[in-house]
């Protein structure tokens, strides 16, 4: 509960719905997962930091918990660290994937400067969701899953990516233009869809994890709802008409770890949708510590420090990087009127 606590605070959020979300913590021996997820990965990247001879120390340090990221920064600084690269454990931007870290990396400068200690500079990584290596791994754990239905419905299977949904208005200021998080979203999912079926490969592009109140328009169809879409009336096809659907792989590709919403959101609540339907189903593992993906990222270093041209697989172009001050803004408060939620400081995103 005092993680719940911090998650949502200034949200307005009973401590009765924070019970019922701690009951998904408990079902799973009441710890969150993402810490030791996160150091796995940790561990991953400076194996391959050894392997590829880059001698810079790495970090790791938590919004919500342990370790928070002022201490982190604390003892960075206690180190001599003097400039850091970032790397933020989403691949997408809008305020709550790229935005609200550099909000978070502020604060922490700001609140060791009130003890008279300097901060590293901090310099946030690009963008992943359309990094060779990110895709790579998620397509093998496409695969993977297809691999584990009948093979009677294996070609038939239909491929659906999740992601976490967002309130539209948050979509709607994703990025320099808007709409950025379901344009990268829908990247990924395609890119992904045509590495394990090839061009023109057919999928779904859905979304979980839902948290506000009704009155507010989120992302939609959630997946449950769509998985109750295919029972009913099948999929479309390329021609338009829709042909019946018999099993699905899930591929949460909106998230780099199988922590608590993928396992919940997906294993138990979109698993026992699928059972009631009489659909087939298999979940996808996330990119995790797949070592395309953990080289990949290590691919985004060498790219930061030897300033060659960065990779990007999608049409959108690099993200991430020469973001002006007025991207992806903090969603308004619904008690809060506009002009008394003043702009609040970020790291910039330039690179320099």
């Amino acid at each position: 509960m005092p993680f719940l606590r911090k998650v949502t605070a200034g949200r307005g959020i009973p401590d009765e719905r924070l019970t019922d979300v701690a009951q998904h913590y408990l079902h799973y021996d009441g710890v969150s997962p993402i810490t030791a997820q996160n150091e796995a990965l940790l561990l991953a990247l400076t194996k391959e930091f050894e392997r590829r001879s880059i001698t810079l120390p790495l970090y790791f340090g938590n919004r919500n918990w342990h370790p928070f990221l002022a201490d982190t920064a604390r003892t960075m600084a206690a180190d001599g660290i003097g400039r850091a690269l970032v790397l933020a454990t989403s691949a997408t931007g809008s305020y709550s994937g790229c935005r609200q870290y550099r909000e978070d990396l502020a604060r922490a400068t700001v609140d060791l400067a009130g003890e008279g200690v300097s901060a590293p500079e901090f310099v946030k990584l690009r963008h992943y969701f359309d990094l060779p290596g990110f895709i790579e791994a998620n397509a093998n754990a496409v695969r993977d899953a297809l691999g584990q239905l009948p093979p009677e419905q294996r070609e038939d299977a239909r491929l659906i990516f999740t992601a976490h949904s967002i309130p539209d208005s948050m979509n709607e200021t994703a990025g320099p233009t808007g709409g950025l998080y379901l344009a990268e979203h829908t990247a990924t999912a395609r890119l992904v869809a045509e590495a394990v079926r090839g061009p023109g490969a057919q999928f779904d592009l859905v979304w979980q994890s839902r948290s506000g109140p009704p009155r507010v328009p989120w992302l939609a169809p959630d997946i449950n709802d769509h998985l109750r879409g295919l029972a009913a009336s099948g999929a479309a096809t390329t021609s338009g008409e829709h042909a019946p659907v018999r099993a699905v792989v899930v591929a949460p590709t909106g998230f780099i770890s199988d922590h608590m919403e993928v396992m919940w959101d997906l294993d138990n609540e979109a698993a026992e949708t699928a059972r009631e339907l009489g659909l087939g189903f298999v979940r996808a593992a996330t990119a995790g510590t797949d070592p395309a993906f953990v080289s990949g990222l290590v691919d985004l270093v060498e790219e930061r420090l030897s300033g060659r041209e960065p990779v990007s697989l999608s049409g959108l172009g690099v993200c991430g990087r020469d973001c002006p001050s007025t991207c992806c803004p903090a969603p308004l408060r619904p008690t809060a009127e506009p002009a008394a939620q003043p702009a609040r400081p970020a790291v910039p995103a330039t690179e320099s």
